[in-house]
């Protein structure tokens, strides 16, 4: 893994790279994402897309998941995500923080927030299937 936890996530998960998200910490406890507001970003009336929104989520329940491997795996797999969106991202940044809920040896379930100046804007949980060689 790089010691630049932002190159490791977007070298891991390209979409990633092409999005702009940057990484704050990489760690078996906490996954944290930032990625800034862009028009290209959005939908109408200058929101962002729930689905960049849903992107952001998922890469870090996955590099989440990915750190938390039990011996022998070879890599996981989102099979269930739920999201919950609370309120809507017209500017600034997105944070994106992943906590383990669950490490098992088929599944791994994260928790993920996402927040915007401050303030809850989605809450996702996902199921990651952990893949074996």
């Amino acid at each position: 893994m790089s010691d630049d936890p932002t190159e490791f996530i977007r070298s891991v998960m390209p979409l990633c790279a092409t999005l702009g998200v940057r990484a704050r910490e990489v760690s078996v406890e906490r996954v944290a994402l930032s990625l800034d507001w862009a028009e290209g970003l959005c939908t109408s009336g200058g929101l962002m897309h729930g689905g960049v929104l849903m992107a952001l989520a998922d890469s870090a329940g996955a590099a989440c998941a990915y750190l938390n491997l039990p011996e022998g795996a070879a890599g996981t797999a989102t099979v269930e995500s739920t999201t919950n969106f609370i309120g809507a991202v017209r500017e600034g940044t997105v944070d994106a923080v992943a906590r383990p809920l669950h490490v098992g040896s088929t599944t791994i379930v994260v928790e993920t927030e996402l927040e915007a100046a401050e303030r809850l804007v989605a809450k996702v949980t996902q199921t990651q299937l952990v893949l074996r060689a």
